[in-house]
């Protein structure tokens, strides 16, 4: 990837959620809703952007994590 390259935003996401789960402060196992506590208001967005993929709020969060290609 270059620099020119654009980051997609679910990796953003899924970058953060990682990371919450690596930190302990998320279980991988814990339903996607719980991340609606810790975006506060881009939860709107980010909600929008997990079903528009196929999420379901109640899937784990490891399925987040384990996406290799956000394509639209």
């Amino acid at each position: 990837m270059t620099a020119k390259e654009l980051v997609h935003p679910m990796v953003k996401i899924q970058s953060k959620v990682r990371a919450l789960v690596d930190s302990k402060i998320l279980k991988s196992e814990d339903s996607l809703w719980k991340i609606a506590f810790l975006f506060g208001d881009e939860w709107t967005y980010w909600k929008q952007e997990l079903l528009d993929f196929g999420f379901s709020l109640q899937d784990p969060v490891s399925e987040l994590i384990l996406v290799e290609s956000w394509e639209e």
